[in-house]
């Protein structure tokens, strides 16, 4: 007797899709299971949510529904579905795969649980680890660019006005913190002017 397979739908419409009915991506989900035998363990639908949001309460039900061991197959109608990005992509992937949790994009023809759409998973982290590089290498000569052309890096100092206010109420006893309120300043700008002048010695308060 096979072994009942728990499958999970995920599904996703943005503010940017107008109009759109999370039932366009579900309904041919739940057709595919029919199809395969696939038990339906639940749905999560995030509506409304932008892609690049870092919190999508829906999603975050679902992946702590696979580390519980509660399904055992995701299914979703497209990749950026799923991923907001190309890194929280593969790392999403990567855990399912540590779980031993299966993955289907049904649009892009992905499963994980094959031999190529494990060769695919691979394919996809190379990418993820190329463009990383790239950036890397943009901000890189971003920097020396700035540097050449004698360009200052980072915050700009404060006027001597405003330091000299900054010693005046160190001199007082008053913690960087209460400085920065009163000045309305952040904390690491006050923290710098002070390094500037030798006065980092003191305790941060």
């Amino acid at each position: 007797m096979e072994r009942e397979v728990r499958a999970a739908l995920y599904a996703r419409c943005s503010t940017h899709d107008k109009g759109q009915d999370p039932e366009l991506q579900l309904s041919p989900l739940r057709e595919y299971c029919q199809r395969r035998g696939l038990t339906i363990a639940g749905e999560y639908v995030d509506n409304g949510i932008s892609g690049i949001k870092d919190r999508r309460p829906q999603l975050d039900r679902l992946m702590e529904a696979a580390r519980k061991r509660q399904i055992d197959l995701i299914l979703v109608w497209k990749l950026d579905r799923f991923g907001r990005s190309l890194k929280q992509l593969v790392t999403a992937l990567d855990e399912l795969s540590g779980l031993g949790v299966g993955f289907i994009s049904y649009q892009d023809n992905l499963d994980l649980t094959t031999p190529q759409g494990r060769l695919m998973f691979h394919i996809i982290g190379a990418m993820a680890e190329f463009e990383r590089e790239l950036i890397r290498e943009r901000v890189k000569a971003g920097l020396d660019n700035a540097k050449r052309k004698g360009k200052r890096l980072g915050r700009k100092p404060l006027a001597p006005v405003m330091a000299e206010k900054v010693h005046d109420l160190r001199k007082e006893g008053l913690s960087y913190r209460t400085i920065a309120r009163k000045l309305e300043l952040s904390v690491g700008s006050v923290h710098k002017t002070l390094s500037l002048s030798g006065s980092s010695s003191i305790a941060f308060n």
